[in-house]
């Protein structure tokens, strides 16, 4: 292993720091199979690699269900076609860049990084796992799929992105993340943060309070992730400075807005004057990133989404990018899908008109708890 995790590295077969590998193939393997021992270097905890329990090892047969894997000591002895041999041996080594780097293996690492082996895709996993934003009281948050590491980048790049994409995937905490850093470098002086209120003409004037009261619901997500970012106890101080703003989109009208990096969120919810009108806010020295997912939109009667008529408008201006995540960028706490599995099961027994249910005419039975692997 070399000290740069994305320093460019030999095949295992010069570079002397790799793991290494023996037993190409023997005659007592099956026809069309062959073997690998990859020797991972001594300094590597074992653990590390494999997860406590062998954890991430089931995650890897799982992903290569025809791949035979035996953990010896430091070596994995490795079983099955060249393709899949190929693809374990790249992984390995994508996996130990990772740890060289500090960082933690988890299953949606190594599941990630096998998609982006398989699809073959310009940039290594490695590159994708190690890419770093912003840290705050020991957590780090970088970007944990090929797309939101291409969203990343495209923020860096380019004075206006759009982030396009359902929900889940990121787009709008990333950009947050991208934000803080601004200024945190000093890049900007201020972060400005929006979203549209939708519903303000109608559930929220039943609510007591200020106006601002009112429209607060619509910006706690906005200062939910914010916490996630700052010190909790600065982020006070850091609005009354007006170093950060959170505010409904209709505040940003008539203001020009220099050295700023300035997020749209929900953006799927602006009518096509609204866009134009948020857009055109742009000064100098700012930068502008807006989210949204085009497939749930909250606008009343026929009005258009300015997120889907953008897209038509700007398409192919300079320094103007589109950035797609889909559901494969989805990230979530893995309870967070067999909770959907689970109500999916169950809305499939439920009954529906004319008496039958959508999974089974019989009657419904409870299923034991499910006990963890």
């Amino acid at each position: 292993m070399t000290d740069n995790p994305r320093a460019p590295r030999r095949p295992a077969s010069e570079a002397g720091d790799a793991p290494s590998r023996t037993g190409d193939q023997t005659p007592q393997t099956p026809a069309g199979e062959a073997r690998r021992t990859i020797v991972v270097p001594p300094e590597v905890s074992m653990v590390t690699l494999l997860g406590p329990h062998d954890e991430l090892l089931r995650t890897i047969e799982r992903e290569l269900p025809r791949l035979d894997v035996l953990a010896r000591g430091n070596e994995l002895h490795l079983t099955g076609s060249d393709d899949d041999l190929h693809l374990a041996e790249r992984l390995v080594d994508e996996l130990l860049v990772v740890i060289a780097a500090g960082q933690p293996l988890n299953r949606d690492a190594v599941e990630r990084s096998v998609r982006m082996l398989r699809e073959r895709t310009r940039e290594r996993p490695a590159d994708v796992l190690t890419t770093n934003i912003v840290s705050n009281r020991g957590r780090t948050i970088r970007p944990k799929t090929l797309n939101q590491k291409r969203y990343v980048d495209a923020i860096d790049a380019h004075t206006i992105v759009f982030g396009i994409g359902p929900a889940g995937t990121g787009k709008t905490y990333l950009a947050m993340a991208k934000a803080v850093q601004a200024l945190q470098a000093k890049q900007v002086n201020r972060i400005i943060l929006t979203r549209p209120a939708v519903e303000a003409g109608e559930r929220l004037g039943f609510l007591p309070g200020t106006l601002n009261d009112k429209i607060d619901p619509y910006l706690r997500p906005l200062y939910d992730a914010l916490h996630d970012m700052i010190d909790p106890d600065s982020i006070p101080r850091l609005m009354a400075a007006g170093t950060i703003e959170v505010a409904p989109l209709a505040y940003m009208r008539g203001r020009s807005l220099n050295d700023a990096f300035i997020i749209l969120d929900e953006a799927q919810n602006t009518s096509p004057e609204q866009m134009k009108m948020f857009l055109t806010r742009l000064g100098f020295g700012s930068k502008i990133v807006v989210t949204g997912d085009i497939t749930q939109v909250d606008l009343p009667g026929d009005t258009q989404s300015g997120l889907r008529v953008v897209q038509d408008i700007l398409t192919g201006v300079d320094d103007i990018h589109f950035s797609y995540l889909t559901a494969h960028d989805v990230v979530r706490h893995r309870l967070v899908g067999a909770i959907v599995d689970a109500y999916g099961r169950w809305d499939a027994t439920r009954p529906h008109p004319g008496g039958q249910t959508s999974g089974q005419s019989g009657p419904i039975h409870r299923r034991p708890p499910r006990r963890n692997p």
